[in-house]
């Protein structure tokens, strides 16, 4: 096993000769192995073991068994303890998935400051094949399909061209000791249930089940890189990004052989599903204004383009100008310059929207920059005393759903809308005849 261990790292082009590893070592037979072989192979290694509690006595007993594997192997030793349970009920998460996400966040943790090159787990062929099984139960596309990657980004899983059988018969010949997880015994996981009832079934029909599966993965990860290079070139071409908003041509979407699994693919970044991407397709024939949300984004349906926006951050809805100060003001993605003259020097006006002139002596510090609200009201400058709803203004415009939902007023501290920043400003706060000051703001939006 040691020859075919140093032909899947070669062929891997994992170096590891080179660089230095962190083991991810629990005690159990697959971890123990994949020790014993960087032992053999002589690899610069360091052992890691998290002791998560679960299991009273014998976690504490499976963290002394690592320290005395680190030590007879003359490996580094590191060791980390977590209120598991506790965390998990802090985050409302499930005690298995609490687990995982800490001993990740530490071991890179460990692999920063040790500045060590690679983490190692001890996944297998039979974990790749198990996880595509859990992946189907779950719903999956063509990357849940080809299992664990041996590499991503600095974590490896060397063991995995090697089945449990092989790991086994590994551990038997070289007379190596482990710890057995009573855990692995119970089918309250959802993995130990594939791996106790639906994989024996399975081998049943196929008894090279880990091997067939392994070419099967390759192709289908090949077929994976092949698409993408190609998908990624037809993005560039059916997108254009306008003021940090992403467009996609619905006619492009409407026209490709594959409409909702194109636009899924270049919507998965900003966090949508393909059930989603499937519904805007339903949608991209539709009458327009229609939203849909991820975490982070949104993606209006507007007359020609699907338009991707970045939610804007509840915590930066309102800032404020608290006195005059000659310079730069910054808030969110906007940026404020403000300056101050009298009305005799010799100036200019900037007939862009992205500057205003105001009658100084009118203004009331502090000034607020808001998120305009349904309701506000203001009167338009050229429009001599007319009130006029925001909303209707928006309307005029002809504003899809994205740029209300990011608009802003520039208020007065008395209340009063100064400037719908970036649009119009207000009739009353303009430059008069008495005018003796006038103050400048200009703005600008940080994509």
């Amino acid at each position: 096993m040691l020859e075919s261990f140093l032909t899947f790292i070669n062929q891997q082009k994992l170096d590891l000769s080179e660089k230095s590893t962190l083991l991810t070592v629990s005690g159990g037979a697959d971890s123990v192995v994949l020790a014993d072989l960087f032992y053999r192979a002589g690899f610069a290694a360091s052992i890691a073991h998290c002791n998560f509690g679960l299991r009273d006595a014998e976690s504490d007993g499976d963290e002394l068994f690592v320290r005395q594997l680190a030590e007879q192997y003359n490996f580094p030793f590191f060791v980390t303890r977590f209120e598991t349970k506790k965390i998990a009920v802090e985050k409302g998460i499930s005690t298995q998935m609490a687990a995982r996400d800490l001993r990740y966040q530490w071991f890179g943790e460990v692999r920063k400051t040790q500045n060590i090159d690679f983490v190692a787990t001890a996944h297998h062929a039979n974990d790749a094949f198990e996880t595509v099984l859990l992946n189907l139960t779950r719903g999956t596309g063509l990357a849940g399909l080809h299992g664990i990657s041996v590499l991503n980004q600095h974590l490896i899983r060397p063991l995995l061209f090697a089945s449990k059988e092989q790991i086994l018969q590994y551990v038997s010949d070289n007379q190596l000791v482990f710890r057995e997880d009573s855990s692995n015994f119970s089918n309250d996981y959802k993995r130990n249930l594939i791996r106790h009832e639906v994989v024996p079934v399975l081998k049943r029909m196929n008894p090279s089940l880990e091997k067939t599966f392994g070419v099967t993965s390759q192709r289908l990860g090949s077929a994976e890189i092949l698409l993408n290079s190609f998908l990624k070139v037809w993005q560039k071409e059916v997108t254009k990004e306008i003021d940090g908003d992403l467009y996609v041509s619905i006619k492009a979407i409407l026209n490709s052989p594959e409409p909702a699994y194109g636009l899924w693919f270049i919507l998965q970044d900003f966090g949508f599903s393909y059930i989603q991407a499937q519904e805007m397709f339903l949608a991209a024939k539709g009458i327009s204004g229609k939203v849909f949300h991820s975490a982070t984004h949104l993606v209006l349906k507007d007359r020609d383009s699907f338009i991707v926006s970045k939610k804007e951050d509840s915590e930066a809805e309102e800032e404020l100008i608290t006195d005059y100060q000659e310079g730069i003001f910054k808030t969110g993605k906007l940026t404020f310059e403000l300056r101050k003259f009298s009305k005799s020097d010799i100036f200019k006006i900037d007939k862009k929207t992205s500057s205003i002139f105001l009658d100084f002596s009118q203004l009331v510090f502090p000034l607020v920059i808001r998120t305009w609200t349904k309701g506000d009201a203001f009167f338009p400058f050229g429009m001599k005393g007319k009130r006029k709803k925001v909303s209707d203004l928006f309307i005029d415009l002809k504003l899809n759903v994205n740029q209300k939902q990011k608009a802003k007023v520039l208020c007065n501290g008395n209340g009063d809308i100064l400037w719908v920043i970036g649009l119009r400003t207000d009739e009353r706060y303009k430059i008069k005849e008495l005018t003796k000051e006038i103050i400048e703001i200009r703005f600008r939006e940080d994509l």
